[in-house]
Formats: structure tokens, C-alpha cells, sequence
């Protein structure tokens, strides 16, 4: 990856596959017999899907464009799930052309659309979860009450679907593992009432939310999240649900940024590292990147990328606030905390080295925001 980036001359975001391949083996190490279904939107580029695909993974598909996409790498179609609880009834007809069968839900609503445009399928019901402890908590959108879980599927059972399974997400960058635990209580207490009701489910959906390992806190902290310790409290969790469970139970997980935030970085440039008074009259630093919210660091209001200067490796630093190029006040770091160090003779076009930015750096991307272009790929084997 180091040379990669030497080597770059222009802006670019670059991804490795073969530590991406090592990081889906080493999860699926730590978890066996647990199914990964990627989530697509972390990272739909097309050479980290094969990658994925070639190992044994399937997908996680929130539209009908990322189903196809995921089928495009050659996976069946009982490897892919439409995993957003958020369908139109267009979009879960065209899904079930395309031969998804595996669909979430959270509403009776919601139900009666699947069981119209895709009659006889199989739905998982996700949870509501607090996403406490967790960079993106992901609550209130997604996921419906225990009580409302059981509603939904025995619904499902009665319009002609399999009520097949249950899902919950902990929140996207979770640093807890009393997160995971939460969630199994959960799942367990919904799992042993569906049974007194007579729904036996075949499979439990673990969702996403394994954290990646290089990122910054808004505060210029190493985020450390205890990575162990959740693989042992997930074991725990999937073999006691596998008792209560009473017969065959599957299990599927749903990373994303774990498999792919620490294996891509970014080569941008320096725009102009600058000093003015502030109105209060104190004196900021401010360093514009060629990369910033808008295409590239869209997470950048909620962590701090690390940043590598090459081209300074011996440098003075001045504490200075982070931002992108862009005529927008969000395209920035946080910069009600801590400043970043950043040399202090940097000048207009040094290349800029961004770790740990493979996660959502392709997805969210704008089709050229104020005119800057997205970055293009490239990926190394």
C-alpha cells in the first residue's frame, strides 16, 4: 500500500485486496459457522466484491442496483439478501426477478407488500436496537419492538411467507461488546417466544457493526475498540441461541467497514494551509485538503482519519483544523475538539496520505459537489 501511494501522482483512492482477503479470513476464523453476507454499500467496487465473492462471502443489498451488482460477481442469488427494511413495492418486485428469495422487514406494512410482489418468500424481522456505544447508532429508522417482531412474523406465516429468521445491527463502529450482549438477550427472548407461538426460525441475523481498527476519535484519539472480546462474546451468543433454539439454527453476519476501512487509503494533495484570526480574535490554522466530505471522507464529521504527510517526515507541526475543498461549512473535521498536527511547511500540491479511508469512501461519494470531481479507484492485487 506504501508504494502504492509513493507511486501515485494524482488523487486516488487505493484498495488491497489481498489484505482484504486476509481480514475476510481472519473473521471468518474468529466466527466459524457463521455465514458473512458483505455489505455492499460499504464499498461497491467492483474488484473488492470479486475478491469477497471468491472466498465464500455473499452480500448484504439495501436496492435492487446493489442486488444486481452483487449477482454481477457470479455469487447465486441465495447468497444474497435484501437486507433494508425500506422497499417500494417496485423495488421488491424487481428483487424477486432477480431471484432474491431472503428479505427484511420490521412492519406488517411492509409484509403485505413482500407477500404481494414476492410471493412465498422468506423474511427475517430486525430488531430495534439502542445502538449505544456505536459511532452511528442507527436507531429509530430500522427495526421494530419485540412485541411487534412477533406480530410481524406470525403476519408473515398467515400471507403465505416463511417467517425465516430475526436480524438486529448493534450501530456501524461499535466499540462495546455489552452492545453484543444486549443483543442476544434480545434475540434470545424473541426467539423463545416465536417458539412458544410455533415459529421455528431457521437462521439469526447478526447485522453489522464490527469496527475497524485505524481510525481517530473527533478528539485525535486512537479509537481502540476491545475487537477480541466481541469475537467471544458473538461465540457465546451464537451457541447459546443454538440451545434455546432447540434444532438447526443458522447464523450470517454483516461486515462492512471492518473488511475494507483499514485496507484502502486515499493520496490527496494539499490545497493551502492557512492562518486567521477567528472572531473571538484567536489564531487557527487551517489545512484544505483536496479530498473532504463530499468526495471521499463523508464520516470525517464524526472521526479523524490519520493523515500522513511524505513528503515532511521531519517536520514542525502547528495544531490546525482538517477540511475539504469544497464551499460547504460540513466539509470538515469537527473542529469544536482537538486539532491535528500537521507540518508546519506544507505547501500547495504535497501529497496527503489518508489511512484507514476504504469504508463508504466510493459509496458516498457526489457526482462532483461544487465541481470536484470523485476520486477515481484503483486496486491492487
Amino acid at each position: 500500500m506504501q508504494a502504492a501511494l509513493a507511486a501515485a501522482t494524482e488523487d486516488r483512492i487505493i484498495y488491497d485486496l489481498a489484505a482484504i482477503g486476509e481480514r475476510y479470513a481472519a473473521l471468518v476464523e474468529e466466527l466459524p459457522g457463521v455465514a458473512v453476507r458483505f455489505a455492499l454499500k460499504a464499498c461497491p467496487v467492483d474488484d473488492v466484491l470479486a475478491q469477497l465473492a471468491g472466498q465464500g462471502a455473499g452480500f448484504d443489498a439495501a436496492s435492487p442496483n446493489e442486488i444486481a451488482q452483487a449477482l454481477r460477481t457470479g455469487v447465486p442469488p441465495g447468497l444474497v439478501h435484501y437486507g433494508n427494511t425500506v422497499k417500494s413495492d417496485r423495488g421488491i418486485a424487481e428483487a424477486y426477478r432477480l431471484g432474491i428469495r431472503d428479505f427484511a422487514t420490521d412492519s406488517l406494512e411492509d409484509v403485505a407488500a413482500i407477500a404481494a410482489h414476492a410471493p412465498g418468500a422468506r423474511v427475517f424481522c430486525r430488531l430495534a436496537t439502542s445502538g449505544t456505544g456505536a459511532l452511528w447508532g442507527l436507531s429509530r429508522k430500522f427495526g421494530c419492538s419485540a412485541d411487534d417482531a412477533v406480530l410481524v412474523l406470525e403476519a408473515a406465516r398467515a400471507a403465505g411467507l416463511t417467517p425465516a429468521g430475526l436480524s438486529v445491527h448493534v450501530g456501524s463502529q461499535q466499540m462495546t461488546t455489552e452492545a453484543w450482549q444486549d443483543a442476544f438477550e434480545q434475540l434470545a427472548e424473541v426467539l423463545l417466544t416465536l417458539r412458544r407461538r410455533g415459529i421455528r426460525l431457521d437462521h439469526v441475523n447478526l447485522g453489522g457493526g464490527l469496527p475497524a481498527l485505524g481510525y481517530h476519535d473527533r478528539h485525535g484519539r486512537p479509537l481502540d475498540p476491545p475487537l477480541d472480546k466481541m469475537f467471544a462474546v458473538i461465540r457465546e451468543g451464537v451457541d447459546r441461541l443454538r440451545e434455546l433454539a432447540g434444532g438447526t439454527l443458522d447464523f450470517v453476519i454483516e461486515p462492512g467497514r471492518h473488511l475494507v476501512a483499514d485496507q484502502g487509503a486515499i493520496r490527496a494533495h494539499v490545497y493551502r494551509l492557512s492562518s486567521r484570526r477567528q472572531s473571538d480574535g484567536r489564531p487557527e490554522h487551517w489545512l484544505y485538503l483536496s479530498c473532504g466530505k463530499f468526495n471521499g471522507l463523508y464520516e470525517m464529521d464524526e472521526l479523524q482519519y490519520r493523515l500522513v504527510f511524505p513528503t515532511h517526515p521531519d517536520a514542525e507541526y502547528v495544531p490546525a483544523v482538517v477540511a475539504g475543498p469544497t464551499c460547504d461549512s460540513d466539509d470538515a473535521y469537527d473542529h469544536e475538539h482537538a486539532r491535528v498536527p500537521v507540518p508546519k511547511a506544507v505547501v500547495s500540491g504535497d501529497p496527503v496520505w489518508i489511512l484507514s479511508s476504504g469504508a463508504y469512501a466510493t459509496s458516498y461519494l457526489t457526482q462532483g459537489f461544487n465541481g470536484f470531481d470523485p476520486l477515481p479507484c484503483t486496486v491492487l492485487s
